[in-house]
């Protein structure tokens, strides 16, 4: 009975875990066709491996992070901590230093 419960478990697992390299991971979700509300300043976060991945050229990605709006960031540390999600406008509300805090949250959390 714990294989089976086990067996199950794993999919949904892998859903939440990170596609980063890094222990604190910042993810940029959006598409191509969207580029005109990319978030300019993920780029300028500190401390934290950058990524960026575009669900049009990846809509494998879309459904495997459950990515319904776009863009999308999302704060892993191994597995997703925080998502910060697009209005109805394509438009993130989000703020760098709202994100930010969120990475230096981990970062104290680990000592």
């Amino acid at each position: 009975m714990k294989k089976l419960l086990i067996l199950l478990l794993l999919p949904l697992l892998a859903y939440t875990q990170s596609p980063c390299d890094a222990d604190v991971c910042v993810v940029q979700f959006n598409a191509g066709w969207n580029s005109g509300n990319d978030v300019d300043w993920h780029g300028k976060l500190k401390d934290c491996e950058i990524k960026y991945i575009d669900i049009a050229a990846n809509p494998d990605v879309a459904s495997k992070y459950e990515i319904v709006v776009v863009p999308t960031i999302v704060v892993f540390n191994g597995k997703e901590v925080k998502r910060f999600q697009a209005d109805i406008s394509f438009a993130i509300a989000a703020t760098k230093s709202e994100v930010q805090e969120v990475v230096d949250e981990i970062l104290m959390d680990q000592f």
